[in-house]
This record gives structure tokens, sequence and C-alpha cells, in this order.
């Protein structure tokens, strides 16, 4: 069985802790996750050790997390730091309007 857990608005130093406490409880069910970053607007240094922290922390249980549904800020980020091969999750571009 896999969960989902989305996560919205700012993804920073900000809210570290705050949702630190939400992926360790998601994490504690020694589940499959699923992070929908779909209504990220903002992530930064602390945002993405975070996610960082809770797929190695994902692994260590032997639970599969995957990133699902990133937002256009999730994929600027990703491409500038060349993380989509860490997470190994597909990213889906959007089209451009014509």
């Amino acid at each position: 069985m896999t969960q989902t857990l989305a996560l919205d608005g700012e993804l920073t130093i900000y809210r570290a802790s705050e949702i630190c406490e939400l992926l360790k409880s998601a994490l504690g069910a020694r589940q499959d996750l699923e992070l929908n970053l779909s209504g990220v607007t903002e992530l930064d240094s602390a945002g993405v050790q975070l996610l960082m922290a809770a797929k190695k922390s994902a692994a260590a249980s032997q639970c599969a997390l995957r990133l699902i549904d990133h937002s256009p800020t999730v994929l600027e980020v990703f491409e500038i730091l060349n993380l989509a091969a860490h997470f190994g999750d597909p990213l889906l571009v959007p089209a451009v309007p014509q």
C-alpha cells in the first residue's frame, strides 16, 4: 500500500521543522510514500535537504519514496541543481502553450 502526502506552499527553512515532522510521521508508517509536490510554490536548500533526508530514511526502512506532480518551482530547482537523477523519479515537464 502506498500513502500519498501533498506538500504545498513554501518548502523552505521557514517551514522546515513543520515539514520535517510531517515527513517523519509519514515515513514512520513504514510503507511506500508518494510526495505530491504540485502545490510547492517555493523551494530552498533546506527544502531540498528535507527531500533528500526523506529519500534516505525511506531507503533505510526498505520503503520507496516517490516524488510526483512536480510544480514548476520544483522542476526549476531540480534542473538548476541537477537533482533529477538523485531522486530517480520521472519529471513531467508541462507542454509550452503555443
